[in-house]
């Protein structure tokens, strides 16, 4: 099989640079949405349950429930690794971790627990996240292993369109988080339900403003 990750298709500066912006924007928006407390990401939720149990960083938890899904997608298609796999996998946690940080040190501690701040805020956040997410995939320089891998299940469950398999992937996770007492809201929900439509949309319409060609790759 032909190797085929960290492979550098044309506009690699252009694909680069919106890999780094949009792994900077999505730890950004998720600094904001751990704070007002409505819920996660699915894979966010998971990580926070797993550090209630466990003494480590909330981005070193993540890099490391990342590992253990980065080991399916090698050996089931590497060609889903990219430098946007390593971005998001290593640096999307410590970067939200960077943000709570600052948010703990300039912004007073209720402020986050006010209603006008956690339901005015919440839409503005979401949409940070879900653009960051969108930049850094649509760039085709590789996705996450927890992005990756419903790509890979929806190629040997035939049956089974990608965005059902998206939705029961990220309900899964939704579900092990709330076990474990990871953070579930109704961004949990909606994005659990709604991620995977919402980024095909936006990564078409950033394709299109920036002129960045996406090539499908024969596997």
């Amino acid at each position: 099989m032909k190797l085929t990750c960290f492979a550098r298709p044309p506009k690699f500066k252009n694909r680069l640079a919106m890999v780094i912006i949009g792994v900077m924007l999505q730890g950004f928006g998720l600094s904001l949405l751990i704070r007002l407390n409505l819920g996660t990401d699915p894979c966010s939720c998971l990580t926070q349950g797993v550090i209630r149990y466990v003494p480590i960083s909330f981005g070193t938890a993540q890099l490391l429930c990342h590992l253990v899904t980065f080991l399916f997608v090698i050996r089931f298609d590497m060609s889903l690794i990219g430098f946007g796999t390593i971005g998001n996998m290593v640096f999307l946690g410590y970067i939200a971790d960077f943000w709570g940080w600052v948010w703990n040190k300039a912004v007073p501690a209720d402020f986050f627990r006010q209603p006008v701040a956690r339901y005015g805020l919440l839409v503005p956040v979401l949409a940070v996240f879900i653009l960051g997410a969108a930049t850094y995939m649509t760039a085709g320089l590789g996705t996450s292993p927890y992005d990756g891998l419903p790509f890979i299940i929806s190629n040997h469950v035939k049956r089974l369109p990608f965005k059902a398999v998206r939705m029961i992937w990220d309900i899964c996770f939704m579900a092990a988080g709330f076990f474990l007492g990871g953070d579930v809201g109704i961004v949990t929900a909606a994005v659990a339900f709604f991620l995977g439509p919402v980024i095909t949309w936006v990564g078409k319409k950033l394709e299109r403003f920036t002129s960045v060609e996406q090539k499908a790759e024969g596997r």
